[in-house]
Order: structure tokens, then sequence, then C-alpha cells
């Protein structure tokens, strides 16, 4: 059985990951810093002092990291690192700033960007601050404090010891994704890697 940590994961479980990770062949830790979500661990995603190095095969991180300051995402990727196995790899996905910032120059600012199932109407003000309506309900941890692009994303993980990145952006989607390998990879195997967990094409 391989172990999933998936890193802020809301009231989700893993049948809410990527398709690749929703079988009998990964076993979930929820991780959350919000109690009231009820995870398998309460805590911060830049010290995972709970998990043993090498002790989780994948890690899944959506729509968490953007909620850390600029200093913090060292440190939250690094520990990513250490508790993966050598073999380890993580997925990550996040507002794509770029795409964003589009909108905002169109003076969009405030207009529908889509619609969320958990969440409902999404604006680009929500995109690069946090979603407002969760904010009001007292979920300040959901406030977003940074935020990439494609390539500030790689480089950040390429900068934490990845040895292997590949991303991907959605700019009808607004997000972007990223997988990186602990251990180094051929270039056929992150493509294969990359096919199996995001959605849709235009791997890059």
């Amino acid at each position: 059985m391989k172990i999933l940590l998936h890193i802020g994961c809301g009231i989700k479980d893993k049948t809410q990951t990527t398709l690749a990770f929703h079988n009998e062949e990964w076993d979930e830790i929820r991780y959350d810093i919000d109690p009231d979500v009820a995870p398998d661990i309460v805590g911060n995603m830049t010290d995972l002092i709970t998990l043993a190095p090498a002790s989780v095969d994948a890690i899944y991180a959506s729509n968490c990291l953007e909620t850390l300051y600029p200093h913090e995402v060292p440190q939250a990727l690094a520990e990513f690192r250490r508790v993966l196995t050598e073999d380890g790899f993580v997925v990550i996905n996040s507002p794509d700033l770029q795409a964003v910032c589009t909108l905002v120059a169109k003076g969009k600012v405030l207009d529908p960007a889509f619609v969320s199932p958990e969440n409902g109407l999404v604006t680009p003000f929500d995109l690069l601050f946090g979603h407002r309506p969760s904010l009001a309900e007292g979920n300040m941890f959901m406030a977003h404090k940074c935020g990439f692009t494609s390539q500030m994303l790689s480089g950040a993980l390429q900068a934490a010891g990845f040895s292997m990145v590949a991303s991907m952006v959605r700019p009808k989607h607004y997000d972007l994704w990223a997988v990186a390998s602990k251990s180094q990879r051929s270039e056929p195997e992150m493509r294969a890697l990359a096919s199996e967990h995001f959605p849709g094409l235009g791997v890059m």
C-alpha cells in the first residue's frame, strides 16, 4: 500500500484529488490546519513534525501554498521533500497569477471568473487574495499571502531540491499544476507521471 499525504485537504478526500490517486493502491493521510474538517493530522504544512522522514510516497497539495507568506514557501517545500520516499513525488496546483492578472488588467477584478462546485462564484479578487465568503466566515487561514506563475512554482520546487519538475497552465481555468519528483527520472517517465495527475492536456 502506498501512502498519499493530502495536505490542505479541507473536507475532501483522495476521491477529489486526481484519478491516479483514486484507487485502492493508495492509503490517504488527510492533513489540514483546520481541526473542524476532521483531518487525520492537524498541523501547519511548514512543519510536518508528526511525519517521519521518507514516510510517504506522494503528496497532493491543492490551493494551499498560496496561503503561506513567501518566506514560508521554501520551508514547506523542504518539509514536503523530507517526508517523501526517495522515489516519491508531489502534485501541486494553485491559482495562476499570470492568467488572473489578465482579467485584472481588463478591469474585471470583481467579475465572475468561474463557478466552483464547493465555493460558488469566484472572482479574480478571490483568486488573488482568498475566497471572500470563506474569509468572512472566520476561515482566515484561507487568506492568500503569496502567489505563483508556472515559472515561479517550478523554480521554487527546483530550489527546494526536487530533481525533476513538470508543469502545466490552464488559462481558461486560471490555475497551474506542477508535479515534482524527489529523485531523478527520465523525461518520458516525468511525462507519464504528469499525464496521470494533470487534468486534461498541455503538459510542458
